[in-house]
């Protein structure tokens, strides 16, 4: 029986003991911390001037969009049967689904043969791989004197084979991939083009550019496609006497020449701007408070950290 009541008497001290080893634990920390308290201020002091120091040297980055609304073709013909088959032998667009080609606008859009067309067509290379901030005074980039020497016109970055001093179109896609964003909302189906760059205005310029040039490059893909369709088609009534079939593919002519009318007067042909870009005024980068903030935060944890291994290591 007296075995039976030390147990309890134990069981019952057990909980009371724990909570006061964990109140000494507690104490023991705070007191660890408290001795340690000038390196720690010091320390999160060294980290929130260096993170101030770097917020500081970030250039600002401006961002130029667009909002834009795809240009749905209208329905063509619905012809079944054997000019259904001809049309598709001849690659002939009879209309009928939805038209809407912005899918292929936007994958044309990031290939790299249209952006590689694109740099070299507006010269791209410079802007692109050599700038490293922007001079809002007198409009112009600051250029990395170790990539290019404004002085000489020479590309003067040194890289290892099978690269050259001057950055070659895949290399430059690749930089201009991280300034471009392309996105479409799955419910209204708007599209928005932005470009992220130093210069404001010229990010709103290539917006602008790559919003003409793809509607371009789409235009004349339809045109040359038509035109083809159309001689193709020529050919064949050139070859039937049967009536029925002439008055199919003078149809089937009908239609390409509307879409031949519909490229050669509609410039927006795939992409119709809704809200242009403009000139940023605010910067949409870097976040310097954020990077401050995280600063002092990475400074104080270490530091703590720090204060408190080295006072378990000496006990």
């Amino acid at each position: 029986m007296a075995l039976t009541r030390n147990t309890m008497s134990e069981n019952i001290n057990a909980p009371q003991t724990a909570a006061a080893d964990d109140e000494i634990d507690l104490r023991e920390l705070f007191s660890a911390i408290w001795q340690g308290k000038w390196i720690i201020i010091a320390t999160t002091f060294v980290f929130a001037v260096a993170s101030v120091i770097y917020a500081l040297s970030l250039p600002n980055i401006y961002k130029s969009e667009a909002l834009l609304a795809p240009v749905n073709a209208e329905a063509g013909l619905n012809l079944p049967g054997q000019l259904g088959g001809l049309a598709a032998l001849a690659g002939v667009n009879l209309g009928g689904g939805s038209g809407d080609k912005t899918t292929l606008a936007i994958e044309v859009l990031k290939s790299r043969d249209f952006i590689g067309r694109f740099i070299e067509k507006y010269d791209l290379f410079i802007p692109v791989m050599a700038a490293e901030g922007w001079h809002m005074g007198s409009d112009t980039l600051k250029i990395d004197s170790d990539i290019y020497n404004t002085d000489t016109s020479e590309w003067v970055r040194k890289v290892k084979a099978p690269f050259q001093p001057k950055p070659s179109v895949q290399e430059t896609y690749t930089e201009f991939m991280k300034l471009l964003s392309v996105s479409q909302d799955k419910t209204s189906g708007m599209v928005k083009l932005s470009v992220q760059h130093y210069s404001p205005i010229l990010a709103k310029e290539w917006v602008d550019n790559l919003v003409k040039e793809i509607n371009e490059d789409l235009r004349q893909r339809e045109l040359n496609e038509a035109q083809r369709s159309i001689a193709y088609l020529n050919e064949q009534i050139a070859q039937t006497n049967l009536a029925d079939a002439r008055a199919m593919l003078f149809s089937l002519i009908e239609e390409q020449t509307k879409t031949l009318m519909l490229a050669n007067v509609r410039s927006e042909y795939v992409f119709k701007t809704v809200d242009p870009a403009v000139v940023a005024e605010k910067k949409a980068k870097p976040a310097r408070a954020l990077i401050c903030i995280l600063g002092v935060m990475l400074g104080g944890m270490l530091s703590v950290l720090f204060v408190l291994i080295r006072y378990f290591s000496k006990k």
